[in-house]
């Protein structure tokens, strides 16, 4: 091409463009390996027993430690060193680091109210509560719930990484009404916007007036519902 659109050489050779779009593959590939290690799970029978569990841990850079077939799972990083940090959360021997899994379980009256899960770190507290809410005091159907919107705050220490806290910084859907933006801007928040903001939510709602379970299962990923 023209010496003016032609794209800077690098030491390798290749083009800037090239080496760009390498390392975007690479990470887009890491992005997915690592959005891929958590699965939930829901599961309930007439005889009254219900399960909410959410197995995870096994994503990169987890690893199978040679022929044995045990799996070294990555979630000692949640530990911290410091105790100002976190007092409770300071690595020591035959201790479990405080994790994210938070499968829940509702009841009313004694009774099994709503069975949830969801993927996504930091933010399952948040999703499962939101969509709770979304039924309790918003009037939703579970399915209505677990496709509506959530707000992510970045207000506590991420439980991985550098373990870093935006405090002021949320995540909103895309499709958030315009008076809500300024209503939050004016607050002081700092927004950014997601198409999906939040991992796939499951959830069964029991309907014991009626004697029926209603299952949802939101657009978020591959999560469906099934009965028999």
């Amino acid at each position: 091409p023209p010496p003016s659109t032609r794209a800077p050489a690098t030491s390798g050779g290749g083009s800037q463009t090239e080496q760009q779009q390498l390392e975007g593959s690479a990470l887009a590939a890491f992005d997915e390996a690592f959005t891929r290690g958590t699965t939930s799970i829901e599961a309930a029978d007439t005889s009254g027993w219900v399960v909410s569990i959410t197995p995870s841990g096994g994503w990169i850079p987890a690893v199978i430690a040679g022929r044995t077939g045990i799996g070294v799972s990555q979630r000692a990083q949640q530990f911290v060193v410091d105790s100002l940090d976190n007092p409770f959360n300071v690595i020591a021997p035959g201790k479990r680091p405080r994790v994210t899994l938070t499968p829940g379980l509702a009841l009313k009256d004694g009774k099994p109210f709503l069975a949830s899960a969801v993927q996504g770190g930091d933010t399952q507290d948040q999703n499962l509560l939101q969509c709770f809410l979304d039924m309790v005091e918003f009037g939703m159907t579970v399915q209505e719930a677990v496709e509506a919107a959530n707000i992510t705050s970045y207000q506590m220490r991420n439980s991985f990484g550098d373990h870093e806290s935006q405090p002021g910084r949320l995540t909103l859907r895309s499709d958030t009404p315009p008076w809500v933006r300024r209503d939050l801007r004016q607050m002081g928040y700092r927004l950014d916007f997601q198409e999906r903001t939040s991992g796939p939510i499951n959830a069964i709602f029991f309907d014991w007036k009626h004697g029926s379970f209603w299952g949802g299962s939101s657009n978020h990923g591959e999560d469906y519902g099934i009965a028999w």
